[in-house]
């Protein structure tokens, strides 16, 4: 399997077991080079599992191609190594270190190359996220639910990644910061960073991204541009809450 400059990432006929049941089968998708792609689907479909083997956290049949190499007996340190990150679920913080401590903490594998940059990384992530400047010296354990996932973000930005990996950056938030949380997603466009979105919230997920996959049960059963997605009578009556009647108000 070969990849090409202008993917990110390709993944052909991927399956994960546990035991005798196999939580993802054959799944297969592309992220384009500086683009932003979605899986949606239900609760228990299978998307948090795809995520973490692609990330090499747990064991896969099929082919991943990252930025045209296979990624086949590759580690998971390696993977951060070459720009692949994951912001999970749970954000996975340090809450008993300041919001600046856990940002400078995402860049760690940078400062042991001794790479340079790192600080107008860090300027970078406050221009971006004027909150977590306003708090550098704050616990993360003590932000708000929309507070840590913008220092998630942050956290992963200041790794330097090639492909960024979000598992349901909406979860647990109100509407309002959902609304704000998904306006930085859209924003990362211009880093030319690529973006693979895991979301519950179809209809937020499906505004920002380029390119989405309905993923259902382990199998990826609809793909397509995310604006067509969006008018699909399919997607619209499960995923976007639409009578079928009424599409077009998406």
């Amino acid at each position: 399997m070969s990849g090409t400059a202008a993917t990110a990432l390709e993944v052909r006929d991927l399956a994960v077991a546990y035991g005798k049941v196999e939580a993802l089968h054959r799944a297969s998708l592309k992220v384009g080079s500086g683009s932003i792609v979605t899986v949606i689907g239900p609760n228990g479909a299978g998307k948090t599992t795809m995520l973490y083997a692609l990330m090499g956290l747990l064991p896969s049949k099929g082919e991943i191609a990252y930025l045209g190499a296979p990624l086949a007996g590759v580690e998971v340190e390696e993977r951060v190594e070459r720009g692949l990150c994951l912001v999970p679920e749970r954000r996975e913080l340090f809450g008993e270190m300041s919001v600046e401590d856990n940002l400078r903490l995402g860049a760690y594998p940078r400062y042991r190359r001794r790479e340079l940059g790192i600080a107008g990384d860090l300027r970078s992530v406050y221009r971006r996220f004027p909150r977590l400047e306003e708090r550098r010296k704050q616990l993360a354990g003590t932000l708000s639910g929309g507070e840590r996932q913008m220092l998630a973000l942050g956290r992963a930005l200041m790794a330097g990644p090639k492909l960024l990996m979000l598992d349901e950056p909406s979860l647990g938030l109100a509407p309002i910061v959902v609304r704000e949380i998904f306006h930085i997603i859209a924003s990362l466009r211009e880093t030319g960073v690529s973006i693979l979105l895991i979301e519950q919230n179809a209809r937020a997920a499906l505004q920002v991204a380029d390119y989405g996959y309905v993923l259902e049960t382990g199998e990826i059963v609809l793909e397509g541009a995310a604006a067509e997605l969006a008018q699909n009578p399919r997607v619209a009556e499960t995923y976007l809450g639409l009578a079928r009647g009424n599409v077009g108000a998406v």
